[in-house]
C-alpha cells in the first residue's frame, strides 16, 4: 500500500513496505528553486543550462484538511503542497510559492538496482550516473574524447553525443527494491543516482506528478505497460521475411528481385527516397515533400500493386517538417499551420543542414488534422504505402511560438504528438494493425499509439556507444516503460569521418535483425561508399540465410507480439524480468531473453569468435548444436553464422527452434 505517513518533522512516502521519501528537518528531500533556462539548439543537438536560485529548506509542516500536507521554510517566502490522490497512487508536489523548480530525493539501499529512463543506448543500469530527460538527436559516436565524436563535434554543434543523449527519454524508473516510478510532466527532467543512497529527479517545473508501482520488475512493466495504454498491434506480414530497405530509385526493384531469386524471404521494400533526394555533405538525404516523386520512381503506382499481389508490400517515408522549397510548404504556409517566429507572424524555420524546413504546429489541431489526412491518409495510405519510417520528432526548438502550449512544455511532448498524427491518419482508413510504421523519437505517451520503435541512427561500426551493441540496451530499456517492440537499422546508419561498414559489421547484423522481431535493412547516409547486402556473392548468401531465420521464427514471434498486447511485456526482454531473485541478470545489457525461452547473445565486438553468454535457471540447449547447458556463465563458440542463441529444452516452441540448426 502507497502511503504518505506525517510525522512531527516532516513526512515520509511508504511505497513496496518501505519509505523511499523521507523529508524532515535536517534531511531535506523536498526543495524549490526560481530557474532562468538557456538552451542552445544546433540541428537537433541540444544543451541545456540553468542559473537557479534555491529557496531556504523547508523545515515546517502542517496536514491540512483532506489530507495535503503543507511544507514551508523559515522565511515564509516558499510553500509546497504534497498530495496523495485518494484511492490512487498519484502523488503531486506542487509550489504554493513562486518558485518553478522542484527537486525530489528517493531514498535508495546500497542493494538496489534502477533501470529506466526511457530508451537509453550506453546503460541499462542508472546507478553511478546522471540522466538529463530531454528528447534530441543522440549524437555521433556518444564518447567524446574519441576521434568520431570530436569530429563530429569539431563545428561547436556538439552533434557527437554522450551516453545519456537520446532519440526517446522518459521519467520513468523501476528498482530492484520492487518500486517504480513515472513522472508525468513533460518539462526537463534530470535522474541523478550517482549517490548510492539517493536518486535525486530535478523537474524544471513547480508541480510535479509522479504515478507510484510495486511489485517485481516483471509485474512493473505490466503496470507500466497499462498506464501508458493498449499498445498498436504489429501486422503478421511483417514477421514472415526481412523489409528490404534500397534507395536506388527504379534500380530498387532489380535489385529486390535478385534477392528473392536467390532465396531470400521478404516481407516489405523500403524505399525511403520514395519522395525524391537531396545531396548534402551529410550524404544521400530526402526531399522533404511527402508525395511521391515520379521523376525517381515513374512507375510506382504500378510496382506497388504487383508487390502487393505477391505478398510483398511497400513502406516510405515521412517526418513531421516540410521544406521550404516544397510544393507543400506554401499550401501549409497559405493556411496559418507552420509554427511561428517569436517575434513576427512568420513561419519558423529550422536549419537541418543545408536546407532548411517549417514546422508543422501539431498543438493546432486543424494542421494536425490536415498532415493526418492529406498527407499521410491520401498521399501515402491511399496511394498504396503498407508502411513507413515516421522519422525526427525530437528537434521542436523552443525559440518559436506555437498555436497553443509553451515550447518548453511541448519539446518532450512532439514525438508523442507526431506519433498521434500518424496513429490517427492509420486509423482514418481501418488499416490500425495492417501497416507498418516506426519511430525513433519519443516519451511517455507514445506507447499508446506507436506500434514499433526503432533505435535510432547507430554508426556502422562496433564502437561501445554508437555501433551494434547499443541497439540491444535500446530494446532492453524502452521494453522495460512499455514499449512493446524494438528493432534497428540492419548494417547501421552513420557513416562520417571515413567510418564505413566492414563485412564483418554487416554479417554480425545480419544475425542481430533475425532475431528481432522485424529485420529491416538500410542503405545508409553514403550508400555508395558501403558494403549493402547485395554487394557480394557472400553477403547475399549470408543475407537468404538470415532472412530465412527470421521468416522460420515467426510463428514464435507472433505469439510474442500477442502476448505483449495482453501482459505489456515487450518481445526483447531483460534477464531480470523472468529472473529477479538472480541479482546476475540485473546488470546484463548485451544478450536478451527472447521471449521467455529463447535467449540470444549477438556477437558484437569486431573480431570476436566467442563470447561469456549467461544462462539463468532452466534447462537450455543451444540452438547450433542441439547441446544442452547448465545455469551459469558459458565460454560460447561465436564463429560468423553461428552467434550464441539458446532455447529452453521444455518451450512448447522447442520443436520448431530445433528445426532452425538443420
Amino acid at each position: 500500500m502507497v502511503q504518505l505517513v506525517l510525522s512531527d518533522e516532516g513526512l515520509d512516502l511508504q511505497l513496496a513496505g518501505r519509505t523511499i521519501l523521507h523529508h524532515a528537518h535536517g534531511y531535506p528531500s523536498i526543495s524549490v528553486a526560481k530557474g532562468d533556462p538557456s538552451v542552445t539548439m544546433v540541428r537537433g543537438n541540444f544543451r541545456l543550462a540553468d542559473a537557479s536560485v534555491a529557496a531556504s529548506p523547508l523545515i515546517r509542516s502542517n496536514r491540512e484538511p483532506g489530507g495535503r500536507v503543507v511544507l514551508a521554510n523559515a522565511d515564509g517566502d516558499a510553500e509546497v503542497a504534497v498530495t496523495l490522490a485518494s484511492g490512487a497512487s498519484r502523488l503531486t508536489v506542487e509550489a504554493l510559492s513562486r518558485h518553478d523548480r522542484i527537486t525530489l530525493d528517493f531514498s535508495l539501499s546500497s542493494a538496489d538496482v534502477l533501470w529506466g529512463g526511457g530508451e537509453q543506448m550506453s546503460y541499462l543500469v542508472l546507478n553511478g550516473r546522471t540522466f538529463p530527460i530531454w528528447t534530441s538527436e543522440p549524437g555521433v559516436g556518444r564518447e567524446p574524447g574519441t576521434p568520431l565524436t570530436d569530429q563530429a563535434s569539431a563545428d561547436g554543434s556538439f552533434a557527437g553525443g554522450d551516453y545519456w543523449t537520446t532519440n526517446y527519454p522518459e521519467p520513468t524508473v523501476l528498482c530492484s527494491g520492487g518500486w517504480a516510478i513515472s513522472f508525468a510532466n513533460t518539462e526537463y527532467v534530470e535522474l541523478d543516482a550517482r549517490e548510492p543512497t539517493r536518486l535525486r529527479v530535478h523537474v524544471w517545473s513547480g508541480k510535479v506528478a509522479i504515478d507510484l508501482f510495486e511489485g517485481a520488475p516483471a509485474e512493473l512493466t505490466r503496470q507500466l505497460g497499462a498506464r501508458f495504454g493498449p499498445r498498436q498491434a504489429l501486422p503478421d506480414w511483417a514477421l514472415g521475411g526481412a523489409v528490404v530497405g534500397l534507395k536506388q530509385g527504379e534500380r530498387s526493384f532489380d535489385r529486390l528481385e535478385a534477392l528473392i531469386e536467390a532465396g531470400a524471404a521478404v516481407s516489405g521494400l523500403w524505399c525511403e527516397d520514395w519522395v525524391g533526394i537531396r545531396e548534402t555533405s551529410f550524404g544521400r538525404r530526402l526531399f522533404w515533400d511527402w508525395q511521391w516523386n515520379p521523376l525517381r520512381y515513374p512507375d510506382l503506382p504500378a510496382r506497388i500493386a504487383a508487390l502487393k499481389a505477391r505478398g510483398i508490400r511497400f513502406l516510405g517515408y515521412v517526418n513531421p517538417y516540410l521544406a521550404v522549397d516544397g510544393p507543400l510548404y506554401p499550401e501549409a504556409a497559405a493556411k496559418g499551420y507552420f509554427a511561428k517566429c517569436l517575434d513576427s507572424d512568420d513561419a519558423y524555420a529550422v536549419d537541418f543542414g543545408e536546407f532548411h524546413a517549417g514546422v508543422v504546429d501539431f498543438t493546432n489541431p486543424e494542421a494536425a488534422a490536415w498532415f493526418a489526412e492529406e498527407v499521410i491518409g491520401k498521399r501515402m495510405l491511399d496511394f498504396g504505402l503498407d508502411g513507413w519510417m515516421a522519422d525526427f520528432g525530437e528537434y521542436l526548438p523552443t525559440d518559436l511560438r506555437l498555436h497553443d502550449g509553451d515550447p518548453m512544455q511541448e519539446h518532450n511532448r512532439w514525438p508523442v504528438r507526431w506519433a498521434e498524427v500518424n496513429a490517427r491518419a492509420v486509423a482514418s482508413r481501418g488499416k490500425t494493425g495492417e501497416v507498418l510504421w516506426f519511430m525513433r523519437a519519443g516519451h511517455t505517451g507514445v506507447q499508446a499509439h506507436c506500434p514499433l520503435l526503432w533505435a535510432g541512427d547507430q554508426s556502422v561500426d562496433f564502437s561501445r556507444h554508437d555501433g551494434i551493441g547499443t541497439v540491444i540496451t535500446a530494446a532492453l530499456s524502452s521494453g522495460l516503460v512499455g514499449n512493446a517492440v524494438s528493432h534497428s537499422d540492419v548494417g547501421g546508419y552513420t557513416s562520417l569521418f571515413g567510418n564505413v561498414r566492414t563485412e564483418e559489421l554487416l554479417l554480425r547484423w545480419y544475425e542481430l535483425g533475425a532475431f528481432s522481431p522485424v529485420m529491416r535493412t538500410h542503405e545508409g547516409n553514403r550508400p555508395d561508399d558501403n558494403l549493402q547486402i547485395d554487394s557480394t556473392p557472400q553477403l547475399i548468401a549470408a543475407f537468404v540465410r538470415w532472412s530465412r531465420v527470421h521468416a522460420g521464427l515467426a510463428p514464435y514471434v507472433a505469439h510474442l507480439v500477442r502476448e505483449a498486447s495482453a501482459n505489456g511485456l515487450p518481445v526483447q526482454r531483460a534477464l531480470f524480468l523472468h529472473h529477479p531473485e538472480d541479482r546476475e541478470t540485473f546488470t546484463i545489457q548485451d544478450q536478451f531473453l527472447y521471449g521467455a525461452d529463447m535467449m540470444v547473445a549477438p556477437v558484437i565486438e569486431a573480431g570476436a569468435r566467442m563470447r561469456k553468454v549467461y544462462l539463468p535457471e532452466g534447462a537450455w540447449r543451444h540452438l547450433w548444436s542441439g547441446e544442452p547447458h547448465v545455469p551459469g556463465w558459458h565460454d560460447v563458440p561465436a564463429p560468423i553464422g553461428a552467434p550464441p542463441v539458446f532455447y529452453r529444452a521444455d518451450s512448447a516452441f522447442a520443436s520448431l527452434f530445433a528445426e532452425m540448426a538443420a
